[in-house]
């Protein structure tokens, strides 16, 4: 899932972001050629992800950096628990440091939230889907950390799935007339996924062979009904206000998938730091 390319690209940007011209305070006080040993440790309690990104920034500035992880993305983690054990170039060490624990506490904070979430529906079919609200730039980051704490990606982008939200359905008039203009341009080379608020548009939302129903803000009562209604003939999203306390009712009623905004959109970053030996 991780493209080198774009991983690439976003480091680079990254690292730019901060050096610039230069690490003007290591390169006073650091000689080039010393060497140093640190490891990186976990403060609290989480997930991990993102340990392959923090090598690539360090390996940025130190390509000859020796690496030695001690857990792997996905694995749940300790506070105190040393993550990886590492040596470099001194330099090039503190001047990657605040970017590589960027990326790893942002990661690690969307896993260990994904995580809560899903340990909360295990014993149900239901799966947590994350949303397009990420980090602009940051997306393939974001959604490989929802994998890494054991949610599952809904559509990466306005490209791979087709959604009809209720903007598109105003325009089109109806949500018939929506999917008839998506069949007449793309024929059935997408999914379709169509956001739905009532039983009414539940209803007309299968008549028009949608793969999947979003159930947009709807009360866990109408949720039940929509349920019974669609009754296998298409997936179900449950979307909207999908809060810790709600999610295990909600999934009880039986719907495929439950939708987390705040799985990306407003994570808490896990407090990991990296030490000089």
């Amino acid at each position: 899932m991780l493209d080198d390319i774009q991983i690439d690209r976003i480091i680079d940007l990254a690292l730019d972001e901060d050096i610039q011209s230069g690490d003007i305070t290591t390169e006073a006080i650091i000689n080039k050629s010393q060497n140093a040993d640190a490891f990186i440790k976990a403060k609290e309690n989480g997930v991990i992800a993102g340990l392959p990104i923090a090598e690539k920034v360090f390996r940025k500035l130190d390509p000859d950096l020796i690496w030695n992880p001690l857990v792997n993305d996905g694995d749940k983690i300790k506070s105190s628990e040393i993550l990886v054990k590492f040596s470099g170039y001194y330099s090039a060490l503190l001047t990657a440091e605040r970017t590589a624990l960027n990326f790893l506490q942002r990661m690690s904070g969307i896993a260990t939230q994904t995580n809560l979430f899903v340990s909360v529906i295990k014993d149900s079919k239901t799966k947590i889907l994350d949303t397009r609200k990420t980090i602009p730039g940051h997306r393939l980051l974001d959604k490989y950390s929802v994998k890494m704490g054991g949610g599952t990606n809904h559509r990466i982008g306005l490209y791979d799935l087709v959604m009809i939200k209720d903007n598109h359905i105003k325009v089109a008039g109806n949500i018939t007339n929506a999917v008839e203009q998506i069949r007449r341009k793309y024929g059935n080379k997408f999914r379709v996924e169509i956001e739905t608020t009532n039983l009414d548009e539940v209803s007309e939302a299968l008549k028009c062979n949608a793969d999947i129903i979003m159930l947009d803000n709807m009360t866990n009562e109408a949720m039940d009904d929509a349920v019974k209604l669609i009754n296998g003939r298409a997936q179900t999203e449950a979307s909207g206000n999908m809060t810790i306390e709600r999610i295990k009712s909600t999934a009880e009623i039986g719907v495929d998938f439950i939708s987390i905004g705040m799985l990306t959109h407003s994570v808490k970053a896990l407090d990991i730091s990296m030490y000089i030996e």
